[in-house]
C-alpha cells in the first residue's frame, strides 16, 4: 500500500512554481497534513500542497538518502524529473483518493500554463 511505503516526494504550488522536497513513510497522511497547513514555513507560506512527483524506496534510510540527494539538485534537474513522469504538474494525490484542491478565494485553482 503506497501510503505506508517509505518515499520521497515533491510538492509544488502550481505548474513550474515553488517546490518542496520531503520524505515520509505515510504519503497520503503527509499530503493531508500539508493540505491542512499543519507545517509552518515554506510550504504553508507559499501554498505548496500539490503532489507533483514521488518515488518509493525499500527502506526509510534509502528514502532519506534520496531526499538529501534531490535537495542538492539544481531546480532545472528537479523540474526535468517531475516532467518526465508528470509533464502537466497535475496533483497526483487525487489519484490516491484525495479530493481535488479547493478553489482559492472564490477563484479556481490555477493549473498553470500548459507545458506544450
Amino acid at each position: 500500500m503506497i501510503e505506508r511505503a517509505p518515499c520521497v516526494y515533491i510538492l509544488s504550488n502550481r505548474y513550474n512554481g515553488a517546490i518542496y522536497v520531503g520524505v515520509t513513510s505515510n504519503l497520503i497522511g503527509r499530503m493531508i497534513q500539508h493540505r491542512e497547513g499543519r507545517f509552518d514555513g515554506h510550504t504553508k507560506q507559499y501554498g505548496i500542497v500539490r503532489l507533483v512527483y514521488f518515488e518509493t524506496a525499500e527502506t526509510m534510510a534509502a528514502a532519506i538518502h534520496r531526499e538529501k540527494q534531490l535537495k542538492r539538485w539544481r531546480r532545472e534537474w528537479k523540474r526535468n524529473l517531475i516532467e518526465a513522469e508528470n509533464p502537466a504538474w497535475n496533483d497526483l494525490a487525487v489519484g490516491f483518493g484525495l479530493s481535488p484542491l479547493a478553489a482559492a478565494r472564490g477563484g479556481s485553482v490555477d493549473p498553470g500554463p500548459s507545458p506544450g
